[in-house]
């Protein structure tokens, strides 16, 4: 827990100097006022997470990058001493106590859940063998003929090598996932700040339906899995969006910014992809404004967030997006086989229906849904249903604003729809809860809760807020109390949770021990490098560096 915090306020400092030079750098010399300085934070974590991608293209993710980071750190400070300065005294007079208390409470709590809980499959499956070899090699050439998955390129990955500490000599620690789950902890907390108006804001339910997932996600983000990183992060996008439109932001800046977020989600995780179409909102107003030198500005930017990762992509398989074959533009000896590329997308989909037979992939819709439906919990049926409903009361609201010119529901028909096609997008593609659940829940709220908004101005709405609020409260965080307490020990105070190992045969390929599991397909972390199987030699040269092939070539 001690070693988790300590890697936080690491973090805290490295994000907040990156994104706030990088917001100011991009701002110019237009003034906007940005209020909350999670805001910095999250422009950091986005400035890393590109800073670690393209870092790993040409060198291991390791002590260089780190150090170079912290004189880029360095030197920001020292071009933006005066700005930096009066935003920390700006927050040192407007902050109230209680705040900070929530803030240090808060940390603590998800400190904890960083540093123990549930491991999960996929980690030890992938996840911890692809932080691995980012930290030890970056991007190495066909890394995918050693082991399918560890072409699953994703932008998570990177920047948990990049803060591991694995080169400090002591364990690779996985604390990215927590950090992103403490953050929009303190994005929900403002619920309840003081300055509020009391009333209840459909950015609200949002927050809500984000609180469930943080009691739901507790003992799981000790593990460093992209699904985790890419719900955190819209989440935080939906809740900020929602926001702007409440306090009818007329500036395209902070929608710009947000929407580069969104290019980073597609990054992280490729089923969050859709959340992109934020982006029309801020393209519209720049165009509408004939902004032409902003409108270069931040498809720059755009295209400099992505293009690391689809060097990575390439790197790591051939292929431009693995495991999808549709854009085939390569033909190098490492490139992995179609077929092979194919039988994993179809794979992928399979397992997100929730079966495990390849041969399911052509089943009709009709067949495979139903099935789906009956093995989901009992709350995420509810949502389902509530979301169906939702996306039929949503095209009757868009038609109703179209006919009647309602202008003034543009922004909640956009970013509600945009949530709607990515529900629809996951569901009929891999809806496994684990991928998408965030569209699942954001969709019937957003609907629904618009819908309670309007059709109750009469009502006192603020106390029927309230009630709901405290039953849902005593509810969750009671249960959630119970399981943590079960749960409770004192082992990982100092030290986060190690990576799970397991029992595994050795081999040698080119003077370099090799490694594959004794039993199952699962290796973890220590044994490196390693694959389900024992690898034939599909080495492209002499060395690791030079990369794989696959076994045709």
């Amino acid at each position: 827990m001690l070693s988790v915090i300590l890697i936080w306020l690491y973090m805290l400092f490295t994000c907040y100097v990156t994104g706030f030079a990088c917001i100011r750098v991009i701002s110019g010399k237009k003034t906007f006022q940005f209020g909350k300085r999670t805001s910095y934070l999250y422009a950091g974590i986005g400035t890393v997470t590109v800073y670690a991608q393209l870092f790993s293209i040409f060198y291991k993710v390791g002590l260089m990058a780190n150090g170079i980071l912290l004189l880029i750190c360095l030197l920001c400070i020292l071009a933006f001493r005066k700005e930096i300065l009066e935003d920390l005294h700006t927050f040192r007079l407007t902050v109230q106590p209680a705040r900070i208390v929530i803030s240090v409470v808060l940390l603590l709590l998800f400190a904890y859940g960083t540093s123990t809980g549930i491991i999960h499959y996929d980690t030890s499956l992938y996840h911890a063998q692809s932080i691995r070899w980012i930290e030890e090699y970056g991007a190495v050439l066909g890394l995918g003929n050693l082991h399918s998955r560890l072409a699953y390129n994703s932008a998570a990955f990177c920047l948990s090598a990049f803060y591991s500490m694995s080169f400090l000599g002591g364990q690779s620690y996985h604390c990215c996932a927590g950090f992103l789950a403490y953050l929009l902890a303190l994005v929900c907390s403002e619920m309840f700040s003081k300055k509020r108006e009391r009333k209840p804001l459909l950015s609200d339910f949002a927050r809500i339906v984000s609180i469930y997932y943080l009691l739901m996600a507790f003992d799981e983000m000790v593990s460093p899995a992209s699904d985790y990183f890419m719900v955190f992060l819209v989440f935080y996008i939906v809740i900020r969006w929602l926001e702007l439109i409440e306090n009818k932001e007329k500036s395209y800046f902070p929608y710009a910014l947000l929407s580069l977020l969104c290019l980073v989600v597609l990054t992280v995780k490729l089923s969050g992809a859709f959340i992109l179409l934020l982006a029309l909102k801020p393209a519209v107003m720049m165009m509408k404004e004939k902004k032409g030198k902003d409108i270069g500005k931040f498809l720059g930017l755009g295209f400099l967030t992505v293009i690391p990762f689809l060097i990575r992509n390439v790197m790591l398989s051939g292929w431009l997006i693995y495991p999808f074959t549709s854009i085939d533009f390569f033909s190098f000896d490492f490139k992995i086989p179609k077929g092979m590329a194919e039988y994993d997308a179809k794979e992928i989909q399979v397992w997100g229906r929730g079966f495990n037979d390849v041969s399911r992939y052509d089943d009709p819709l009709m067949k495979w849904l139903p099935e789906w439906v009956e093995n989901l919990d009992a709350s995420n049926k509810v949502f389902l249903v509530f979301a169906v409903i939702g996306v039929v009361l949503f095209i009757l609201t868009t038609v109703y604003g179209i006919i009647k010119k309602k202008r003034d529901m543009a922004d909640f028909l956009h970013i509600t729809g945009t949530i709607t096609i990515c529900f629809l997008f996951w569901l009929l593609s891999a809806p496994l809860i684990r991928y998408g659940c965030v569209f699942l829940w954001l969709s019937p709220v957003l609907v629904w809760g618009n819908i309670y908004l309007k059709i109750s101005p009469h009502l006192d709405r603020f106390k029927i807020y309230l009630i709901f609020l405290l039953f849902f409260g005593v509810y969750k965080f009671g249960v959630f109390g119970i399981e943590v307490s079960k749960s409770a020990t004192l082992k990982y105070l100092i030290c986060q949770k190690d990576y799970e190992n397991f029992e595994t045969e050795s081999y040698v390929l080119h003077g370099y021990t090799f490694y594959y599991p004794k039993e199952g397909d699962r290796v973890g972390y220590r044994d490196f490098p390693a694959s389900p199987v024992k690898a034939e030699d599909i080495f492209r040269g002499e060395t690791i560096k030079e990369g794989f092939k696959d076994v045709i070539h």
